[in-house]
């Protein structure tokens, strides 16, 4: 029986590197990630059914391999997938989604933005970030996120400078923002220059987990923000990413998307991603966790959208940031 393709979507978000012909070229301008799972790779959005996965490429050995075309990926020399190529703006299908600083003080074991080379963030200004806009000509949506560099305040003031730039710039525009924020004045100074969507994200599912993986953090402190938020910005304009595969049970998840949807805040479910600057520090500091399976994406996809359902939320609702480009996750109401 033909594999069902939000499976086959769940397979190739966990899959890595795929392969492309040794010298072909994309038809498309190849994205380079400073964030995000794919942080420090080169690679493509591929667009399928309605759905859509990024991934990193490489012309190493890999059981995903692109066809010369760049049309059709097949898996141990089996056809996968007919798909298309999408053009990207900055990091995201017709979005600008911008990463001010690679750099932070923070030490959140499975992020690799801070151990990259950090001379593209000294010259993202909100000024250049707009003749970057216009120059591309395709930008449905404007998205801003951040590590945390010199304080949390001091980024919270760089970035609500850029937000109130591009807003009056492109006051047609929808701008999402994606910061770590630990006091409530700062995200009504976000709202008030023109953010019109927030994530702040819970990360872990689970407290102890998270204790573990940011040390430096407080989960608490989140949830607080994420309520205020919910105040601010409205319910359906507020996003939270848990992060699945840390160790936790698909009890602790369904808790917490529970949990979050009560509040009004829509949970993402992002798959545990380690690449090369990261996953040695990783098993060192969390040991050995078995890896994800598509069908355990699918399946907490499933109870994911049921909690939605009854709390009346929805992806659909966010025109900014990971919920509009759908690339890294299964997404209830879209992709199933």
């Amino acid at each position: 029986m033909e594999e069902d393709l939000t499976l086959k979507k769940a397979r190739f978000i966990l899959a890595d590197l795929v392969q492309v012909p040794e010298g072909a070229s994309p038809p498309v301008r190849i994205s380079n990630s400073t964030a995000g799972p794919g942080a420090g790779s080169s690679s493509i959005v591929i667009s399928f059914n309605g759905m859509r996965v990024k991934k990193g490429i490489s012309t190493a050995e890999s059981p995903f391999k692109m066809s010369d075309d760049f049309d059709k990926v097949t898996v141990d020399g089996k056809d996968f997938l007919d798909v298309k190529v999408e053009p990207v703006c900055y990091h995201c299908p017709d979005q600008a989604f911008f990463n001010l600083d690679e750099r932070c003080m923070y030490h959140c074991i499975y992020c690799a933005s801070p151990l990259l080379d950090h001379n593209k963030a000294k010259s993202l200004t909100a000024e250049r970030m707009a003749d970057m806009i216009r120059a591309n000509g395709h930008v449905k949506a404007i998205a801003i996120t951040s590590g945390v560099y010199e304080s949390v305040q001091s980024t919270i003031d760089r970035m609500v400078e850029c937000v109130r730039y591009l807003h009056n710039e492109f006051p047609e525009l929808p701008i999402g923002v994606e910061p770590y924020v630990d006091d409530h004045e700062q995200i009504d100074a976000l709202k008030d220059a023109g953010a019109t969507e927030i994530k702040i994200n819970c990360e872990a599912a689970r407290k102890d987990i998270f204790m573990k993986a940011c040390p430096e953090l407080d989960q608490d402190n989140i949830i607080d923000m994420l309520s205020y938020a919910v105040k601010i910005f409205g319910k359906g304009k507020v996003a939270s990413n848990i992060i699945v595969g840390l160790g936790e049970s698909d009890d602790d998840v369904t808790s917490l998307v529970k949990r979050l949807a009560e509040l009004g805040i829509t949970a993402g479910l992002r798959p545990l991603k380690l690449n090369g600057f990261v996953k040695e520090q990783f098993i060192e500091k969390m040991g050995y966790i078995a890896p994800n399976t598509p069908e355990r994406l699918v399946d907490l996809a499933k109870k994911q959208k049921s909690i939605f359902g009854n709390y009346d939320l929805s992806p659909k609702t966010f025109d900014t940031m990971c919920f509009r480009c759908t690339c890294c996750d299964i997404v209830p109401f879209i992709d199933l």
